[in-house]
Order: structure tokens, then C-alpha cells, then sequence
């Protein structure tokens, strides 16, 4: 792959990471941004591994995924909504607006489950592509949604 195709490639796709990203670091702008730059430098550096017969966007995202696990331990997981609300800062991305409820259950969540719920209802991917973002296998993906589901509809419980 060229850089000039490089480029294109990620002029197209910059969006739908920095929210991929955006979610799962809970509406923490900066270190999204922070993920999204590490994992656009990886993609860069495999370039040449890129084999042009998936999608390139699954492909960005799954190195951006495992960069995000790498980075888990400063993108804190927290118990409750109340533990998350105190750690949050004013400077999240949307603190204001709406998401903010959705970005605190989803702190509450560990990254595999934030990863797959992001992934299947922010992001439209299907549970086959998930475990090949994720690398793991279908039933865990499914194991994963179904538990990330459980745990966000009584988070967020009116």
C-alpha cells in the first residue's frame, strides 16, 4: 500500500475511529485521541501486512481495539454510575449533552463487554466481524453482548 493510499484510507475512516475510540474511552476525548493517534501510527507501520481483501475500517479498528486493551489500565472501569461520575472530568466530550449517562454505564463495564457493545450497537459491525476484531470466537462475542446488555439496562435503569 502506498502512503498517498494510506492516507485516503484513513481520511475516510479518521471519523468512525475517534468515535469508535470515543465510546470505549467513555467520552474521554483526549485519550481517544491519544488511542486513535498510537493506533494510526501502528496501522501505518503494518501497512505493508494490509491484505486489501477485509474492510479496511475493521482492519483499523481491531488494531485500534488492541491498542485501546494496552491502554485499559488509564481508561478506568468503575462500579457504579455515582464512583464514575466522580472520576469523570469536565473536560469529557459531551459532558453537557446526552451521552453522558451512556458514557458513564459504560465505564461501569469491562473493556471486552464495552468493546463488544460499541462495536455491535454503536458501530454496526455483526458478531462475526467483532471476533475478528476482538480475536476471539463468535461465542464469546455473543457471551460478552449478552452480559455488557444485562449490565447496561440495570445501570441505567430509570
Amino acid at each position: 500500500m502506498t502512503r498517498e493510499g494510506f492516507i485516503a484510507l484513513v481520511e475516510r475512516e479518521q471519523e468512525a475511529l475517534r468515535g469508535f475510540l470515543l465510546y470505549l474511552c467513555c467520552g474521554n476525548k483526549d485519550e481517544a485521541d491519544d488511542i486513535a493517534q498510537d493506533a494510526l501510527v501502528k496501522a501505518y507501520l503494518s501497512s505493508a501486512g494490509y491484505q486489501e481483501k477485509g474492510r479496511f475500517r475493521s482492519w483499523l479498528f481491531k488494531i485500534a481495539h488492541n491498542t485501546f486493551l494496552n491502554h485499559k489500565a488509564s481508561c478506568c472501569t468503575t462500579e457504579s454510575l455515582d464512583e464514575a461520575r466522580t472520576l469523570i472530568s469536565n473536560t469529557s466530550a459531551d459532558a453537557p449533552f446526552a451521552h453522558q449517562d451512556l458514557y458513564l454505564a459504560l465505564r461501569t463495564l469491562p473493556p471486552k463487554e464495552r468493546s463488544a457493545i460499541t462495536l455491535f450497537y454503536l458501530n454496526g459491525y455483526n458478531i462475526k466481524e467483532i471476533a475478528a476484531i476482538t480475536d476471539t470466537s463468535e461465542d464469546a462475542v455473543k457471551k460478552q453482548l449478552s452480559r455488557g446488555r444485562d449490565k447496561l439496562k440495570e445501570k441505567l435503569k430509570p
